[in-house]
């Protein structure tokens, strides 16, 4: 089965539709600022000579620009808006100008280093960056200042990398499939192709980090996990289902396939989050699961929706979807602060009382950052939402994810992830529509009980009801970590005991859970929300020299009233303690 995306879409209103007003009314004018002041775009000013401005930021700058420019190319597909076409009439102008004679542009090696290109594609990410070109140019299908500026370099790395050469991170693979799905060109296709075919083999320095960080251990058809840097591990994935999509070479679908089963399987946080390493952002072995050393970047949670996506459409498989909901809900939206003010780069599920770690960069949102890829990100990923709702295919339309708005030929109507019921009217008589049911309880359709995965219409107006009682939810036995936990969910949300909601007198790291989940609609809290109360208890824990104890000392303590509240939205009420993961009174 194919899936093909919809077509006109839009989220008018509900949870949604609030992030989307946040993106384009506060994160994408701030971006324009943070980039400024960052040195992003006087590195294109210099390298265009309408500056004698410094190199300032990393090497691969160029791509949070592109990023951001995707954004805005989304945003004014939704809608017109005169200043953010102002916003993107500049810098396309800035980038045709940038960009050298020949195609190449990159502004760390026209300015800060003016030597032979492509001389460390391990590291210096040019083709990376080219990579986010391509998608702004996909952004902006109609603009063809910025379509012939992605060409013109599309057109030098087919001549350049003919014949030998990948990059150390991957994101080309993808860019030139959605260029050549836009312009029919299909040497960069076959480009896509040998870079993905030159994994396993490529001169990518393996001795820095080892091959397996590079996803250069084997050839891409023999890799049957997922290991290595996770954003690039993912972004590699993506590009892989894209081809796939293009081609139809089983090898292809059948690695990415042994490699989905593997993260989904045994290297994923409950949040969705993925990355269990703080040293290389990368994978680590299967239930190596620390919620506490969780890195779980944003820019790996929102590549992980990326793929999860590809792998929908050409299988048309509920699980994608299902996991793809929880990434977005609980892995990428912890990457933001409720009032748009601040980014996550790190995102644990434990942050422990009196963490101060600044390495980690985990325990606060930072308003930008240094290696800022993960803002620009989620701009684009909130731009884009609306894609990700509903499918059509020759029987006719698939509702994956609940938005109240208008999706191709049905509108939605749904005040989810706060209730669980969701009434669809069919604009088309007759049409064949489809909705999925979440893994994660039970549900009823039109009144009639429904299994997990897709269920057809009988009718043009129909209602879904989700069951969203609080839940327990147990981790697998062999994750060390959090061995004899819990965490609590409802619905497509992850909660979290966060230090703002501690009872008096108590210390979240020793508090426990003994039972007893009840939903508290929460109108004054986080801007509005659906809590869950459960019964614990507070239990001190004997800070004495030998951090060890006897087993029967583990129980017991003062019975308290616990308040759990969206992972996703933790750490908005100041710095503090917080977990996921709670002990249980066994």
């Amino acid at each position: 089965m194919t899936l093909h995306e919809l077509g006109p879409a839009a989220i008018e209103g509900g949870f949604w539709a609030g992030r989307q007003r946040l993106n384009r009314d506060v994160l994408i004018p701030d971006g324009e600022r943070r980039l400024e002041a960052a040195g992003n775009l006087g590195n294109l000013r210099a390298a265009a000579g309408r500056s004698d401005e410094r190199f300032r930021g990393m090497v691969f700058g160029d791509s949070d620009v592109y990023k951001w420019l995707e954004a805005l190319g989304h945003e004014l597909a939704r809608e017109p808006s005169p200043e953010l076409s102002r916003m993107a009439d500049e810098t396309i102008d800035l980038l045709a100008a940038a960009q050298c004679e020949d195609g190449y542009l990159n502004s760390y090696y026209q300015v800060a280093k003016p030597g032979p290109r492509w001389s460390n594609l391990a590291w210096d990410h040019e083709l990376y960056c080219a990579g986010h070109l391509f998608e702004a140019a996909a952004a902006h299908p109609h603009d063809e200042r910025l379509l012939g500026v992605a060409r013109r370099f599309a057109d030098l790395l087919v001549d350049v990398f003919r014949d030998a050469g990948t990059c150390g991170h991957p994101e080309a693979e993808l860019g030139l499939v959605k260029l050549f799905r836009l312009t029919g060109e299909r040497s960069y296709l076959e480009l896509a192709q040998a870079f993905v075919d030159r994994r396993g083999a490529a001169d990518l320095e393996p001795a820095t980090h080892g091959s397996s960080y590079f996803q250069n251990r084997v050839p891409v058809r023999e890799q049957d996990e997922v290991e290595g840097h996770a954003v690039r591990a993912l972004y590699l994935a993506a590009g892989v289902t894209d081809l796939y999509m293009e081609t139809g070479e089983p090898a292809l679908l059948d690695a990415m396939h042994a490699q989905w089963r593997d993260m989904a399987g045994g290297k994923a946080y409950l949040t969705g989050g993925v990355g269990a390493h703080h040293t290389d952002e990368a994978f680590g072995d299967a239930y190596e699961l620390p919620p506490d050393r969780c890195y779980g970047e944003t820019c790996a949670a929102i590549a992980s929706v990326l793929w999860n996506w590809r792998m929908l459409l050409v299988t048309g498989e509920a699980r994608f979807a299902d996991l793809l909901e929880r990434t977005l809900y609980n892995g990428v939206l912890a990457g933001l602060a409720l009032d748009g003010g601040g980014y996550s780069y790190v995102n644990p599920l434990h942050v422990r009382e009196g963490h101060r770690d600044p390495v980690e960069r985990g325990a606060r949102r930072q308003p930008w950052y240094a290696c800022a890829c993960c803002p620009p990100n989620v701009m684009r990923l909130l731009a884009s939402l609306q894609r990700y709702v509903a499918t059509r295919d020759g029987d006719g339309v698939q509702i994956h994810q609940y938005a109240t708005g208008t999706f191709g030929p049905v509108r939605v109507r749904t005040d989810y992830p706060w209730d669980g019921r969701v009434t669809v009217e069919v604009l088309e008589p007759g049409l064949s529509v489809s909705m999925r049911v979440p893994d994660w309880g039970s549900a009823r359709l039109d009144g009639r009980p429904v299994k997990p995965g897709y269920v057809r219409l009988e009718h043009d107006t129909a209602t879904l009801e989700l069951d969203m009682t609080p839940r327990l939810v147990l981790p697998h036995p062999r994750i060390d970590a959090v061995r004899g936990c819990a965490a609590i969910e409802r619905g497509p949300l992850v909660y979290c005991l966060e230090a703002a909601d501690a009872p008096a007198d108590t210390v979240v790291d020793d508090l426990r859970l003994t039972g007893g989940l009840e939903a508290v609609a929460r109108p004054d809290l986080l801007g509005g929300i659906v809590a869950v109360e459960a019964d614990g208890a507070h239990a001190p824990a004997d800070r004495s020299e030998w951090p060890y104890t006897p087993d029967d000392r583990h129980n017991g303590g003062r019975p308290v009233r616990l308040l759990a509240v969206p992972y996703a939205l933790w750490g908005n009420r100041g710095d503090g303690a917080m977990r996921v993961w709670v002990p249980r009174n066994s």
